[in-house]
């Protein structure tokens, strides 16, 4: 019979009972990932928590002052795997060959204790046979592994039975397919990608438990280490141990194969390589980061580091891998001399465990830590501070039930363990004194610098003045050298003046004398002629007397000419000499004024070098004062800002409380609670009246526990606060709001409440505005809670959400997003009257589309969509107001059905059959199952379907109609 039970939203909660009904109905569960980072790349800031959920080991009660603010409680995580069935199990004489039933899709499994009677419980994670090492790792192991990049420590173990897959899950080397490769490699592939090599670093142990005693996998010469605790923390320590840098992941794998050649392993009935001792890795990491500014790539952190502006802090964390031997029994492993007492030792170690957790489980006073050397070095695992993931193998076989239910119980009662997660963080003040110490060093140096630069140029400017100084006097004596030497020349020349003027007046006597003889031999020439004319005797002798004189007259008047013309040089030359002698001093007045002013010009400009320098000198000086001055501002302005960032700090996580305690709230009602379970049964050929409708859905009671929870819920956050939060901004205010509507929705009481408050018209919204798939999953959830009460179905086609709901499966690959959209558009088919509107709309063309994703959770809800529809239109047939061929079939729902009769789900083959059998209950519809060949289908399931009520309606169904009792002929 198919169920019309929509997806519920739950997060994955503690189960510890189990249930005896192995038909329970087909239930989703809105699965939120939780990340260990929130969007600014730092793991969320948690609230301390309740003093109820206490830690059993000494550090995790211990008070750290700097860390108090960064706990936060993280219940251990628990997945199981199922190892494939070998030839020894296909070749099992038991009634059946599996006792373990899977149901992956509700995180479930069934132990069965006879053909028919099994028990159920949930984990957080169930993997098949087939799953990949890679969606292992992603699922046990890589939040750990984050939360260990982030300075949280962490805890991955495996525990299981001897031969069911251990050591292949964890310690797997992959040499030769990467795809095997198993947690132990794949977490250190992460850590060094997510690590920078300049300023982090990672270090390993391996070591191993051999007969209660700690031996070094890497130095095998160091046995029997002891364990050292501290007195104040309560951290365990192997001071002994080898601790080794990795700078690579081929050396880590080179580490690792030697590790496991000296690890102790035998041949056993149940396993020809069974592990001998318990293996432990140990990843020991320290980051170096810059403020707040954890989530950047290591690239980025080189950069911030260079310049210096912020304060390092410390993040110390450790990875502990843990790989158990298995637990075996002595009539089944043949164990037998020295092998025996190792499976002595072995199961020792894993009931000390076992104890512990127990004693966890049920918050004893006593945690019997101490009684074995494993349960000493895993205290801060299991009830400590580290984020701890526990995966537990088994097979499926019968014959080893006892062993099965035994891990399986473990796995329970681990679930139950609460760590209180901190921060390991400190500040770096070695590397900021060593900055500062630089800076101070550099400041000095360049001061001192800077100082004898001045004193150099101090020098050197006082070297050119004195030769400055000494170039002036040079030319001051030269100019008085050559002042001197122009006065004698002056002198001289005044000298030569005056005695050619002397020359010159003694000529010009010398002259007058002439003159006077020229006048006195003139009147001597006229007395002579006068005489001549006395005497005729004396005529001739006055002849030869005037010629005589005549002669010396012409001469002295040649003699007179030549005296004129050299007085007429000797003055011409005396006018040169004054001229040149005023030129002369004329010339050297002008010379001397301007070399005398050049001296002045370059005196004044270096006098001006010299002030200029000695200002300069005073302002370095006064700028080196205010320089000073202005670093002890900035230390005070960093003061003050780191105090501003604590009030901040303080600020937002108060604004975050409010959040947390709604996302707590809804964990410890899930926690507490059990699935919903729905049963429909149809007896005597009577169809169960509430099948398809949501209404009719049977209250289960843990349903009536959870409603004064969620009302607790109502009374402190407010619903109408809850739904505003989904318009905000901020996509992570929207997720944790979109997850808190999402489980009150999966509460009958609160659905009304939710539409009447606006919170299905915003759910719509964030279908049709938002990118974001986590928000596409959950809304498409929360809608499918909302789509079981008939009044929200008809209010959800109005609005449009069947059309937003098929544009959600067209664009998202998501499986778990196509799961929660299938089991929204299933709800809705179960309503007869909105059939032609989801028709229009696309939803039914949507529907059968998402089953080309291959998923199984998917093809479920598709089947059950199919079933709801078929039912509906078959009630319609019968009561006589619906006629014509289903709707179905213009979509290719027949050739989809018939494709799918031979799934492996039991519940989703039941849905496919029940719906075949319903559509063909129409006579219109007989053409389309007699031309497709689908009458033989129906005559399968009248035979072989494992419900009689189905075989019973499909043998009835071929009985009434003629066309079918033909083609059976044919």
């Amino acid at each position: 019979m198919a169920s019309n039970s929509g997806p519920k939203s739950l997060n994955r909660s503690q189960n510890n009972g189990s249930s005896n009904n192995s038909n329970n109905s087909d239930k989703q569960v809105i699965h939120s990932t939780s990340s260990s980072k929130n969007s600014s790349g730092h793991p969320p800031v948690r609230s301390k928590p309740n003093s109820a959920k206490r830690s059993a080991t000494p550090n995790s009660r211990a008070a750290n002052p700097n860390n108090n603010d960064d706990s936060e409680p993280a219940r251990v995580r628990v997945a199981v795997r199922v190892r494939p069935r070998d030839a020894e199990d296909l070749n099992s004489e038991a009634d059946y060959a599996d006792c373990v039933e899977l149901q992956p899709e509700l995180k479930r499994l069934k132990l069965r204790k006879n053909n028919w009677n099994a028990d159920s419980y949930k984990f957080d994670e169930v993997f098949t046979d087939s799953a990949s090492q890679r969606r292992v790792y992603e699922v046990v192991a890589k939040p750990v592994v984050e939360s260990v990049i982030n300075g949280y420590n962490g805890t991955i173990m495996a525990y299981g039975q001897t031969g069911t897959g251990k050591t292949y899950t964890m310690g797997r080397l992959g040499k030769h397919d990467p795809s095997e490769r198993g947690i132990m490699v794949r977490s250190l592939e992460d850590i060094l990608a997510n690590t920078s090599p300049t300023l982090d670093t990672v270090e390993i142990s391996y070591l191993q438990l051999y007969l209660e005693s700690i031996q070094d996998l890497l130095a095998p010469e160091k046995n029997n280490i002891p364990i050292a605790e501290d007195p104040k923390t309560g951290e365990v320590s192997l001071p002994g141990a080898a601790v080794v840098k990795i700078r690579d992941l081929d050396q880590f794998l080179q580490l690792v194969q030697i590790g496991e050649s000296n690890r102790h392993a035998a041949n056993t009935k149940m396993n020809t390589e069974s592990s001998r001792s318990h293996a432990i890795l140990m990843v020991y990491i320290q980051r170096s980061s810059l403020g707040k500014a954890d989530t950047d790539s290591p690239r980025d952190r080189d950069s911030k580091r260079n310049t210096g502006n912020t304060m390092n802090t410390l993040h110390k964390s450790k990875l502990l891998i843990v790989d158990l031997a298995g637990s075996e029994r002595i009539a089944k492993s043949g164990a037998e001399g020295h092998m025996l007492e190792e499976t002595k030792f072995i199961n020792l170690s894993l009931t000390s465990l076992g104890k512990c957790i127990n004693a966890l489980a049920e918050n004893s006073s006593h945690i019997p830590t101490r009684d074995s050397k494993l349960t000493r070095m895993l205290r801060d695992s299991f009830g400590g501070s580290a984020r701890t993931s526990l995966i537990i193998t088994i097979g499926p076989s019968a014959r080893h039930h006892a062993e099965t239910s035994s891990t399986i119980m473990f796995g329970q009662r681990a679930m139950k363990v609460v760590n209180v997660l901190k921060l390991k963080e400190e500040f770096d003040y070695e590397s900021l004194c060593r900055k500062l110490e630089n800076q101070v060093d550099y400041l000095i140096a360049e001061n001192e610098r800077q100082q004898k630069m001045r004193e150099d140029d101090k020098e050197e400017i006082e070297k050119k003045l004195v030769e400055y100084r000494n170039s002036f006097a040079e030319v001051e004596n030269s100019l008085d050298a050559r002042c001197q030497l122009f006065e004698n020349e002056n002198k001289h020349l005044v000298s030569e003046n005056q005695r050619l003027l002397d020359e010159l007046k003694l000529q010009k006597d010398r002259n007058d004398v002439m003159h006077d003889q020229v006048a006195r031999l003139e009147m001597s020439l006229k007395q002579s002629k006068q005489n001549q004319l006395e005497g005729s005797s004396y005529q001739k002798m006055l002849v030869d007397t005037t010629q005589m004189y005549e002669k010396k007259i012409a001469e002295l008047m040649e003699q007179i000419e030549d005296e004129h013309s050299q007085i007429e040089r000797a003055q011409d030359q005396l006018a040169k000499v004054k001229q040149m002698l005023s030129d002369h001093q004329k010339s050297k007045e002008l010379q001397g004024k301007q070399e005398i002013d050049d001296l002045k010009e370059k005196l004044q400009k270096m006098c001006q070098v010299h002030d200029k320098t000695v200002n300069d000198f005073q302002s370095l000086k006064t700028e080196n004062v205010e320089l000073l001055s202005e670093k002890a501002m900035l230390s005070e302005d960093l003061q003050k800002l780191n105090q501003k960032l604590l009030v901040e700090e303080k600020q937002r996580k108060h604004m975050e409380d409010e959040f947390y305690k709604l996302k707590k709230m809804v964990a410890e009602r899930d926690n507490d609670n059990e699935d919903k379970s729905s049963i429909m049964k149809e007896n005597n050929g009577k169809v169960h009246p509430g099948y398809g409708n949501s209404l009719s859905l049977s209250r289960s009671f843990q349903q009536r526990e959870a409603i004064p929870r969620v009302s607790k819920i109502f009374e402190e956050v407010g619903l109408e606060k809850t739904i505003a939060m989904l318009k905000s901004q901020d996509l992570d205010v929207q997720i944790h709001a979109v997850k808190a509507v999402a489980n009150l929705a999966a509460e009958d009481s609160n659905q009304e409440k939710i539409v009447e408050e606006g919170g299905l018209d915003a759910l719509l919204m964030l279908l049709g505005s938002s990118d974001n798939t986590t928000i596409h999953r959950v809304a498409s959830g929360a809608i499918a809670n909302l789509a079981m009460s008939e009044k929200n179905q008809g209010l959800i086609m109005s609005k449009g959400g069947a059309h937003l709901l098929a544009n959600i499966a067209s664009k998202t690959d998501d499986a778990q997003t196509l799961r929660m959209v299938a089991g929204a558009i299933a709800n809705l088919c179960g309503n007869q009257k909105l059939h032609a509107s989801l028709k229009e709309d696309g939803a039914i063309k949507a529907l059968l589309g998402m089953g080309g994703s291959g998923n199984s959770d998917v093809i479920a809800q598709i089947a059950r969509g199919m079933a709801n529809f078929a039912k509906c239109e078959s009630r319609g047939t019968v009561q006589g107001y619906r006629k014509g061929r289903s709707l179905l079939f213009e979509d290719g729902a027949l050739a989809w059905l018939i494709d799918n009769c031979a799934i492996n789900s039991s519940s989703t083959r039941r849905h496919i059959e029940l719906a075949l059998c319903h559509l063909a209950q129409n006579d219109d519809n007989a053409p389309d199952f007699v031309s497709s060949g689908s009458v033989k289908e129906l005559v399968r399931i009248s035979s072989e379907s494992t419900r009689e009520d189905i075989r019973h309606l499909a043998k009835k169904t071929l009985k009434l109609n003629p066309m079918f009792q033909s083609e059976m002929v044919c």
